[in-house]
């Protein structure tokens, strides 16, 4: 089993994947006579359906044991999917490029800093929801609407990967 290498989470490396939200380094301008930075299109909701709807939720997540075998992984094909850490806690993102299946030999694995979100794109490979605390929150936008939205891979027993955020 290959172990992942956690990197840290920058717009170039995640780029391929989606969009790190952030507003190090960010467009930004002044609004309300200024008195607020409005940091500006940090990433674009999708959908892929004329009647879906962009929706906003809160996950409540409970940390998985460490370290995990990655067994599998999902994407979204009708829409993007973000996640924005609430509490300020770095958490874990495991991603694989755009493919009918997820090839293991790509899989990447970054920390996020806690003050970084991230928009998976459309049909990207990602493992669920990772959080390093014991319970965290996440403001979730992503999209609502007909159609089945979440499809799933499971690794063979020799393409499993090991995430040990400890190493």
């Amino acid at each position: 089993m290959r172990t992942l290498v956690i990197e840290p989470l920058t717009k170039e490396a995640f780029a391929p994947f989606g969009d790190v939200i952030e507003t190090d380094g960010s467009d930004h301008f002044m609004i309300n006579n200024g008195s607020t930075m409005r940091f500006h299109r940090l990433a674009t909701v999708e959908t892929a359906q004329p009647d879906d709807k962009a929706i906003i939720s809160i996950f409540r997540a409970d940390a998985l044991d460490m370290p995990l075998t990655v067994r599998m992984l999902e994407r979204h094909p009708l829409g993007s999917q973000a996640f924005i850490p609430l509490l300020g806690n770095p958490f874990l993102i495991v991603v694989a490029p755009l493919g009918d299946a997820p090839v293991s030999g790509l899989v990447r694995a970054f920390a996020s800093n806690g003050r970084q979100g991230i928009n998976y794109h459309r049909g990207v490979w990602h493992h669920p929801v990772l959080t390093i605390e014991k319970r965290d929150d996440f403001l979730v936008v992503d999209r609502s609407g007909s159609g089945n939205n979440c499809d799933e891979h499971f690794f063979n027993e020799d393409e499993l990967l090991i995430l040990n955020p400890h190493q």
